[in-house]
């Protein structure tokens, strides 16, 4: 079987779960989007899940999507990219520049200079903010006790529209929890939009009320 065969076999499968998933929630499919997370693949396996008909594609790095995707961009419109990993300050114009949604606004110092690019350059990314629901020293994320005063400085002090929240449940514990601690802090600051679910939890997700699913393994394979 050709690489391309697989990848369309791999996607199909991963839309046909997804599809799955939101009827067992009592959901209309289309209200998931599924972000194909292609982070460490390189051009030759984004291609064919492009042309496999993907349009939403995720990434970690701000420098290594620089290296990638402004020549995809090129051969292919419509694809809107979304960077899910963590953001340094001084990254905020290239990211602002290059992606059309950032998962993982997290702190004043980020609010501030992602608000600074988005006045400068004219551009309006879909911005998530991104909660810490197991208190993981070595992530990064807003405590969800802090939640809600910074949702309301992003938007009174930087003059930022956050759209939804973002969450990545601890590694060994159960994820429905942490995505239902995160559907209820975006319910009660009227947020409609949630990045929540990976490869392995993205049904439990659905059935919490995700509106963005981040795969890679699914769709990619092992990572190298």
């Amino acid at each position: 079987m050709t690489i391309a065969a697989t990848t369309d076999s791999r996607l199909a499968a991963v839309r046909r779960d997804i599809a799955r998933a939101c009827h067992d929630a009592g959901r209309a499919t289309g209200s998931v989007t599924l972000i194909a997370v292609s982070k460490t693949f390189g051009a030759e396996a984004i291609e064919p899940v492009v042309a496999a008909g993907q349009r939403v594609f995720g990434e970690n790095r701000v420098q290594e999507a620089k290296a990638k995707w402004p020549a995809l961009l090129e051969r292919h419109r419509g694809i809107a990219l979304h960077l899910i990993g963590p953001l340094q300050s001084n990254k905020a114009r290239e990211a602002v520049a290059l992606f059309d949604a950032i998962h993982s606004l997290d702190r004043p110092s980020l609010a501030e200079a992602i608000s600074k690019e988005i006045a400068r350059q004219g551009r309006t990314p879909l911005l998530f903010v991104e909660i810490n629901t197991g208190g993981e020293p070595q992530k990064s994320g807003v405590l969800p006790e802090q939640a809600d005063g910074f949702l309301k400085d992003c938007r009174d002090k930087y003059g930022l529209k956050v759209s939804g929240l973002m969450c990545l449940p601890p590694f060994d514990e159960p994820p429905a929890p942490h995505f239902a601690l995160t559907a209820k802090i975006a319910q009660r600051n009227e947020m409609n939009l949630l990045s929540m679910g990976m490869s392995a939890d993205f049904e439990a997700a659905i059935a919490l009320g995700s509106t963005h699913v981040r795969i890679g393994t699914a769709i990619f394979g092992e990572r190298r």
